[in-house]
């Protein structure tokens, strides 16, 4: 039951494959890089499950957090251009103009 579980897995990560190298897009390509990172957790789960290693369930769950966190990156890239700066950081610079909060010349606080 669970070897055929196995093999509907790895077709999966076959299709998804297939998908990411072919996908019209780049946004395609993220997305079949995802599902196989997902798909990829499930092969694991299932796997510990055949060999009877309960730890493999720690191993699939830091995977796909790390799967989480590397998509997220990767369409932040993808929209930004940069990694290091946030949303609000990565538009046309700074604006601190109008605002009269630090600019100096006049009566406030020091």
């Amino acid at each position: 039951m669970f070897a055929a579980a196995m093999a509907g897995v790895l077709a999966a990560m076959a299709l998804t494959l297939v998908r990411g190298l072919l996908g019209p897009t780049v946004f395609d390509r993220v997305l079949a890089l995802n599902t196989f990172g997902t798909v990829t957790v499930l092969a694991i789960a299932v796997l510990g499950f055949l060999m009877g290693r309960p730890q493999f369930l720690d191993i699939a769950l830091l995977y796909a957090l790390i799967n989480f966190v590397g998509t997220i990156a990767i369409l932040k890239y993808l929209q930004y251009g940069d990694l290091g700066a946030s949303g609000r950081e990565a538009g046309t610079g700074n604006s601190n103009t109008g605002s009269g909060s630090d600019t100096g010349g006049g009566g406030g606080r020091p």
